[in-house]
C-alpha cells in the first residue's frame, strides 16, 4: 500500500507515519513545517516540505499510484481561529477541496481528519465551521464523483509528541509540562467542563481501520465513549491548581458515541487516561 499523509510531521501525523511504516506501507509525507517538527522524521518515509495545497495542485513531484490519502494538515486550534478566520477557512475548507480533487483525479481513497468540535456547534468558532465544511466537501465528492472518503472525528487527543503551543497547548500536555517543572496546574474556567480524552495511538489505529473500507463520507467518531472533567484530570496529578478565566467558543462537554465506528470497522480504543498519567508520573 502507498499512503500519502498531509501534515505528517505534526502530533498525530507523525505517529500515524510511524504506524504505517511498521505495517510496511510506502509513505509519502507533505508538511510545510508550520507546526510539524523535523525531529519526528522517519527515515523510511519520503518527505516533501511544501504547502500541501501547492503540492497537490501542481502534482509535479511524483505523487502517483497513491492508494490512500490521510488528510491531517490543518489549522488545528480553536482560539487562534478567531484571529485568523480567513486563513482557517482557506487551509481547512479550501484545502479539503484540493485534496478531494487530487483523489478524484488519481482514483485514491481519502481519510479526513474531522473534528468533534462539530458536536459543540459548527458556528461556535471559525475552526469548527471550517472543519465541518471540509467534511461536506468530501461528502459531495463521494456523492458526485464516487470518491471513497471516510471522515474521522477526533476527541481530545493526547500522548507522545503532544505539542506545547503556549496558552493553546492541549490540557494533558499542559499538565505534563507543568508537573515536570514543579508548576501549578492551570485550569481554564471552573474545571467542570468534560472531555473525551483519546490516546494518539488509538487515533492512528482508527484512521487505518477506516482506510480499509469503501465509504461515501460516513462519519467515524474516534474517542473512548467516556469523559473526564478537567478537575478530574488534574486530580490524577500531584500539585496545586490555579484557575484562569474561561475562554470563548469552547464546548462544555464532549463524549464520543463510537458504536458505529466499532460496528463498521472493528476498532476499539485500547488506552486509558489513567494509565497514561501513571506512566508519566513514573518518569518523574
Amino acid at each position: 500500500m502507498r499512503a500519502l499523509v498531509t501534515g505528517g510531521l505534526g502530533f498525530i501525523g507523525s505517529n500515524l507515519v510511524d504506524k504505517l511504516i511498521d505495517l510496511n506501507y510506502e509513505v509519502i509525507v507533505i508538511d510545510d513545517l508550520s507546526s510539524g517538527k523535523k525531529e519526528f522524521l522517519n527515515d523510511k518515509a519520503k518527505y516533501l516540505f511544501k504547502d500541501f495545497k501547492v503540492c497537490l495542485l501542481e502534482n509535479n513531484v511524483g505523487l502517483r499510484n497513491i492508494d490512500v490519502v490521510f488528510h491531517l494538515a490543518a489549522e488545528a486550534r480553536i482560539q487562534p481561529s478567531f484571529e485568523m478566520p480567513l486563513y482557517t477557512c482557506h487551509n481547512n475548507s479550501y484545502g479539503s477541496a484540493v485534496v478531494a480533487e487530487f483523489a478524484r483525479k488519481e482514483g485514491c481513497k481519502v481519510v479526513y481528519a474531522g473534528s468533534s468540535s462539530f458536536y459543540g456547534g459548527v458556528y461556535l468558532n471559525p475552526y469548527a465551521f471550517a472543519k465541518w465544511q471540509g467534511e461536506e466537501v468530501f461528502k459531495m465528492y463521494s456523492e458526485v464523483y464516487g470518491v471513497t472518503t471516510g471522515i474521522a472525528r477526533f476527541f481530545n487527543v493526547y500522548g507522545p509528541r503532544n505539542p506545547l503551543l503556549g496558552q493553546y497547548t492541549p490540557v494533558v500536555a499542559i499538565f505534563e509540562h507543568q508537573i515536570k517543572n514543579n508548576q501549578d496546574l492551570t485550569i481554564v474556567g471552573d474545571g467542570e467542563q468534560r472531555r473525551d480524552f483519546t490516546h494518539v495511538h488509538d487515533i492512528c489505529d482508527g484512521l487505518i481501520a477506516i482506510s480499509k473500507g469503501d465509504w461515501k463520507g460516513e462519519v467515524f467518531n474516534l474517542g473512548t465513549g467516556t469523559n473526564h472533567s478537567i478537575n478530574e484530570l488534574a486530580n490524577l496529578f500531584p500539585g496545586n491548581k490555579k484557575y484562569l478565566p474561561a475562554r470563548p467558543g469552547e464546548a462544555r462537554t464532549t463524549k464520543a458515541d463510537i458504536s458505529f465506528t466499532t460496528e463498521s470497522t472493528g476498532w476499539k480504543p485500547k488506552h486509558t487516561l489513567e494509565n497514561y498519567v501513571a506512566s508519566i508520573l513514573e518518569t518523574l
